[in-house]
């Protein structure tokens, strides 16, 4: 068989027998994958034609050490070779997720001591939710059950989790959001305050934001709204959540995003880069004063827990991704080629009149377009699907967010990424601009 025949047998298998997650049903029929991946070194993917690519989005804003660690394969078979698999229920346990909670304990901020571990962000994120609603009911306070969260946020798509997303577009699948989940606007900590005196603190468990909105755009809080925000869930009681499933692991240029403004969340969720993307691997920390708690209050079994809870594979896998993460400075490395990330989106906001907002922190950014930056006017249709899609043609990978009015391309590369390979992705996207404008006759609209 040659190349032209495994690459055309591929996509009909794929159009044929894959639904893929969050993509276009009828764009997949139409067009087949957007690429077949086969292999992946550094910062760079390899589809089964030879066409290589800059990822730079670390896939799902995940594989933080970059492709190709055989370190992390190894670590895996050996693990594998050892103990493939052990079940973690009824008090079983195995030594790589007891020395990975110890591990993760010790990085996260403040008195956060105990973990529980799920397979990725939306289990964290149920857990979580879970885990402040049975808090409350063993303290005393069993009508302590909704959950606040954020308008524009995004906390994954399992039950709980779509309906703690504030993106209405992910709503629209299924009843969601439960009448359990309120969202409030995203960087007033006034429009908090005002919904607890709404609803009544004595009905609220817990409140969650990710420290940097991801999927909603890359969206940066002012600097007072996280600390006002751990004020008023002390002030009302109500269980404060950190989701750095997308910044954790130093995508920051802090090892938790939630240390940029000093703030300890009494649950922090974490997942994508605590393996890079190697093995599925997720989980909840929670304060010392939960746990004892927990410890004291609760009777008989925790009814919850998932398969793979702990799975020694992706905790082993996860030990030796935090130990490449530390002896290779990657977190420092993030603040430090973060800033050449800043000034090259700077400058392309210079260059090219329809950028508008820039925002970064670390590895992490968005760029807004505009057809007027000066009065914020928008194109009469989105423009960042077109350049996203002129980029990847160019061998550029970055995402584009349109849900609601945003009109936005996101950032994330591996922690790994050079200065050069920076000045080359913009290189490249600075081009991609180019060519669609051009093509679109964009003055003319």
């Amino acid at each position: 068989m040659n190349q032209l025949q495994l690459t055309n047998e591929l996509i009909e298998l794929d159009q044929k027998h894959f639904l893929h997650p969050t993509s276009s049903i009828k764009e997949q029929q139409k067009e087949g994958p957007a690429a077949i991946f086969k292999e992946g070194k550094g910062i760079y993917v390899t589809d089964i034609n030879g066409k290589t690519y800059i990822e730079g989005m670390s896939s799902l804003w995940n594989v933080h050490a970059g492709y190709g660690r055989k370190e992390l394969a190894e670590a895996a078979q050996e693990q594998m070779e050892k103990l493939a698999f052990a079940s973690c229920f009824s008090t079983f346990s195995n030594e790589p997720a007891i020395r990975l909670a110890k591990k993760i304990a010790d990085l996260a901020p403040g008195d956060l001591q105990a973990v529980f571990f799920t397979s990725g962000g939306s289990e964290a994120n149920d857990t979580a939710y879970k885990l402040a609603q049975y808090y409350w009911k063993l303290k005393g306070f069993p009508k302590k059950t909704k959950i606040l969260s954020r308008k524009k946020a995004y906390h994954g798509l399992a039950v709980g989790s779509t309906s703690a997303t504030g993106i209405s577009a992910f709503h629209t699948m299924s009843p969601a959001p439960s009448p359990e989940f309120l969202h409030v606007d995203p960087f007033s900590a006034e429009d908090l305050e005002q919904t607890i005196q709404n609803e009544g603190a004595e009905n609220i468990a817990a409140f969650i934001a990710e420290p940097i909105q991801g999927a909603g755009g890359v969206h940066i809080p002012p600097p007072d709204y996280l600390k006002k925000v751990r004020q008023i869930c002390d002030q009302h009681q109500i269980l404060m959540i950190a989701d750095e499933v997308i910044t954790g692991f130093g995508r920051t240029g802090k090892m938790f995003a939630c240390e940029h403004w000093d703030v300890v969340p009494d649950m922090l969720l974490f997942a994508k880069g605590v393996t890079s993307g190697y093995m599925p691997l997720g989980g909840v920390v929670i304060r010392k004063t939960i746990h004892d708690d927990l410890i004291e209050l609760a009777e008989g079994t925790l009814l919850h827990g998932f398969t793979y809870s702990g799975h020694p594979v992706s905790c082993a896998v996860g030990l030796r991704n935090i130990q490449i993460i530390e002896e290779e400075h990657l977190v420092e490395h993030a603040q430090t080629v973060g800033e050449v990330l800043k000034k090259q989106l700077q400058q392309l906001q210079k260059d090219i009149s329809y950028v508008g907002e820039v925002r970064s922190l670390g590895l992490i950014a968005g760029l807004e377009i505009m057809k007027n930056p000066d009065t914020n006017e928008r194109f009469s249709e989105k423009i960042s699907p077109l350049i996203v899609k002129e980029a990847r043609n160019r061998g550029l990978i970055l995402r584009n967010v349109v849900f609601e009015d945003a009109d936005t391309i996101v950032f994330a590369p591996p922690l790994i990424i050079q200065k050069h390979e920076i000045e080359k992705m913009f290189s490249i996207l600075k081009d991609s601009f180019n060519a669609v404008l051009n093509r679109l006759d964009i003055l003319s609209q």
